[in-house]
């Protein structure tokens, strides 16, 4: 296939642009040294693009005739953690890492769209490529789609992918698909009790809002346990508790954080009316108050039935039917890509590239020590770029 060899040819690169983002990990939508290095290669290559999101975001466009459009999407934002790799090419921000694989996302997106620059006279339309801030929250997806993404031209179809090791029972080298919900909502929720606080040798005078929220978390777990089917996909996580200042005080106040994880739209609605319903009753019964501060963030990651299809074929075509692998369950893991997702037919993938270290072990996402084998990151651009001009192509 022309776009597998032409990637391979680009292979280089697309590791040079991957290590370079790599040394300058950036937060949320906050990202000027990323936006730099991507618009200097896009330069470099004569392609055109435009910023959204006050500079932070960017959509370049390749294409000479008017036709259909197709986005290719990648997300470029870091987390807040130390890096604990030996690589030469490690973080060079003190307590920021690439550790989700973004830096790796948005080379082969920018190794895809110089491909697809220097074969511009045979595309039959346009080709968006979304480098999207935020991904790890507060979200950049949704501001790119208010400020005009898939507009001028309209996006037709979108295409994404994930690196690393996002899937269980993936062997390494394959790109993995699954039509229909693929990864779940995401939402946060904040839970705070207001009691009375005291002596803790003296329980009696006091409404101690430690006892109350234990009893609201057991509550908040029979949601998922009694009130929705098992065989639907959904879970309640506390992350994080706190109150109290010292062994024999009883505070006023304690309040915990956690995340909501949905495949299906109706039980999310259920299970943050049951959430305020439950605590507040809950906290009535024993004199005290409850509030849940409940914050949809990202909706359900739902691939197009008949794009992803599509999309299979074409892997299978360039990577033989044994490295290209049907997910049986989704993951409860969000994605911002869900937004661009509602807004056209697409489909998100995942290509299992994890590194495995010389002790055989692999690190996963969000850990100091999660890297990416590089060497498999050709195949992504070689992705893009054969759907992109097969679409294109109206096939």
């Amino acid at each position: 296939m022309k776009s597998l060899d032409l990637a391979k040819k680009m292979e280089s690169e697309i590791i040079k642009d991957r290590r370079e983002l790599h040394k300058i990990p950036e937060l949320q939508l906050n990202l000027p040294k990323t936006v730099d290095y991507i618009t200097g290669e896009l330069k470099k290559y004569d392609i055109d693009y435009k910023l959204l999101v006050n500079g932070n975001a960017i959509v370049a466009e390749i294409g000479k005739v008017d036709g259909k459009c197709i986005a290719i999407r990648a997300d470029m934002d870091a987390l807040p953690i130390e890096e604990e790799t030996e690589n030469e090419f490690k973080s060079t921000h003190e307590g920021r890492m690439h550790a989700c694989g973004h830096d790796s996302h948005s080379a082969m997106a920018l190794g895809a769209a110089k491909i697809l620059k220097g074969m511009e006279d045979e595309l039959n339309g346009k080709v968006k490529i979304f480098f999207q801030p935020g991904e790890e929250i507060p979200g950049g997806a949704k501001p790119m789609l208010d400020e005009g993404a898939m507009k001028n031209p309209k996006v037709d179809a979108v295409i994404g992918m994930h690196a690393g090791t996002l899937f269980d029972g993936v062997k390494k080298g394959a790109v993995a698909y699954k039509k229909g919900p693929m990864m779940a909502s995401m939402d946060r929720f904040k839970l705070i009790v207001t009691g009375k606080g005291g002596h803790g040798a003296r329980p009696h005078q006091v409404i101690d809002p430690i006892i109350i929220i234990s009893e609201i978390n057991l509550g908040l777990q029979k949601i998922i346990s009694r009130e929705i089917d098992p065989n639907i996909p959904a879970l309640i996580s506390i992350c994080q508790i706190h109150g109290g200042t010292t062994q024999n005080i009883i505070p006023d106040v304690v309040w915990e954080e956690g995340t909501v994880r949905n495949l299906d739209e109706n039980t999310r609605d259920l299970i943050e009316k049951r959430m305020s319903e439950i605590a507040e009753n809950i906290a009535a019964a024993y004199n005290a108050k409850a509030e849940v501060i409940y914050e949809r963030f990202y909706p359900t990651v739902i691939n197009d039935e008949k794009f992803t299809e599509f999309v299979k074929n074409i892997a299978i075509d360039l990577f033989g039917e044994e490295d290209v692998i049907e997910l049986k369950q989704p993951t409860m893991g969000g994605e911002d890509v869900a937004f661009f997702l509602q807004e056209a037919p697409g489909t998100f993938l995942a290509l299992e590239n994890p590194r495995v270290y010389d002790d055989g072990k692999i690190y996963p996402h969000h850990n100091s020590k999660f890297d990416i084998d590089e060497s498999l990151m050709y195949k992504g651009s070689a992705l893009f770029v054969e759907v992109a001009t097969r679409f294109l192509k109206g096939e």
